[in-house]
């Protein structure tokens, strides 16, 4: 073989080791690229993240100067996403609406007819050299616009094969960040659904709590058995209940003012169904406050307020007192179309007396009773008769433990009925310091 015959044979096998070279370092750059890109598109899953991250890459990797992502939601007009590079504002408004004609005519027959049109007048305004459209589903369509590369402005084959593999991981990308957001919806839904139910269980707990004072009211309204006496009778089931003891308390009487006239306008049903409408939130307040009735009536109620800390039981008694009045007002102003709202009278008095349980027995049964005995009863019920127009009267030695925490003011002295000395009463106004403060 000659000479010349050598030097063919070797340019030869350079240009193919010079093909399979390059060969080589499109395949490097391909997987360099999606390795890079998979990285950047798959670690988040917020949307348009993706969309810069991919537009960045892209650019960067094949050299473009300029580029542009937009993402529309096939089924809302506010889904849809935007991201450009190389671009002012005036020109990224532009091509969002361009993007936007362009997905929302897609299946208009003129505008398909047209779009080669479309295509060329975009790559001629703003300098594109390739137009790639794409779909995530049924849920997104998508446009992806690149401007031309700093070194050979063509897109070859290969590179164009590599943008379509670019493009349909950023759609895989697109469908696991909405997965994501998806399964976080459903999550928040049911943490949602979770925190309805548990406030429900918590009206139900409260409403069932309310059911039951409401029944033990109806039924047993004029022989009413105090919760002491049955917290005792069930500590001693042989009845051994302690003896009567004197110890410190507060008492407070409450009747409704105008009672008698509300019977006379309404039959007995609907007198019943309002003075119930009151009791309940009464017993409410009294139950959150600690408090112990002790007698009821027709219109009115005993309530004893036994905390061994003298302080406690009489601040215990005038905020009975005032949630009462509270409510009363709430109730008077719901129902005053229906009939004139109602006045409690309250009065207060706090000191020593008797207190205990008593067993009364007879054929027909027994029956158990709590109740304070001595002038500190009959002091509380002279001072609620002297309150008129939803007042609260106390007297000066519940006034005493009370006014660092309430507000009083003077309200006269008085000869109460079968009491020797004249008595100071004093007006219980709003409370102005919490028991927390202290």
């Amino acid at each position: 073989m000659d000479a010349s015959s050598n030097d063919i044979s070797l340019d030869t096998c350079i240009a193919k080791a010079d093909v399979a070279q390059a060969q080589l370092d499109m395949c490097s750059f391909q997987l360099k690229t999606l390795n890079d890109l998979s990285k950047e598109l798959f670690e988040s899953v917020d949307v348009d993240t993706i969309l810069k991250n991919f537009l960045y890459n892209t650019t960067g990797n094949f050299g473009v100067i300029k580029g542009f992502l937009y993402l529309r939601g096939s089924n809302s007009d506010k889904d849809e996403h935007f991201v450009a590079l190389g671009f002012d504002e005036a020109d990224q408004d532009s091509l969002q609406k361009s993007g936007q004609y362009r997905l929302l005519s897609n299946n208009d027959k003129e505008s398909i007819r047209g779009e080669a049109n479309w295509e060329s007048n975009l790559k001629r305004t703003f300098g594109f050299e390739m137009i790639f459209p794409f779909a995530v589903a049924d849920r997104f369509q998508g446009l992806l616009g690149l401007g031309p590369k700093l070194m050979e402005p063509l897109f070859t084959a290969p590179e164009k094969e590599m943008l379509e593999t670019m493009v349909n991981n950023l759609v895989v990308a697109i469908k696991n960040a909405h997965s994501f957001q998806k399964v976080l919806g459903l999550n928040q839904r049911l943490n949602d659904k979770n925190d309805q139910l548990e406030a429900t269980l918590q009206e139900l707990r409260a409403s069932l709590k309310k059911v039951e004072l409401l029944t033990n009211i109806k039924e047993n309204l004029s022989k009413f058995v105090p919760m002491t006496v049955s917290n005792m009778i069930e500590a001693s089931p042989e009845g051994a209940l302690p003896d009567s003891k004197e110890q410190d308390l507060s008492v407070l009487f409450l009747d409704i003012g105008g009672y008698t006239k509300l019977c006379e306008k309404f039959d007995s049903t609907k007198v019943n169904e309002i003075v119930e409408k009151h009791f309940s939130v009464f017993m409410d307040a009294i139950h959150n406050h600690n408090g112990d009735v002790n007698e009821t009536a027709g219109d009115g109620l005993m309530v004893l307020f036994l905390n061994e800390d003298k302080q406690e039981n009489a601040l215990d008694a005038v905020q009975t007192a005032l949630s009462i009045q509270k409510e009363t007002r709430r109730i008077g102003r719901e129902t005053y179309s229906l009939y004139r709202p109602l006045q409690i009278h309250m009065g207060i008095h706090s000191g020593k007396a008797l207190v205990g349980a008593t067993k009364f027995s007879s054929l027909t049964g027994s029956r158990w009773t709590y109740t304070a005995r001595g002038s500190i009863v009959n002091v509380a019920s002279r001072i609620s008769t002297l309150a008129k127009g939803n007042n609260i009267l106390i007297s000066s030695e519940t006034a005493d433990r009370v006014q660092s925490y309430n507000a009083v003011k003077p309200f006269g002295k008085y000869k109460l009925k079968n009491v020797s000395a004249e008595v100071e009463v004093y007006k219980l106004l709003p409370r102005f310091r919490t028991r927390n403060s202290r």
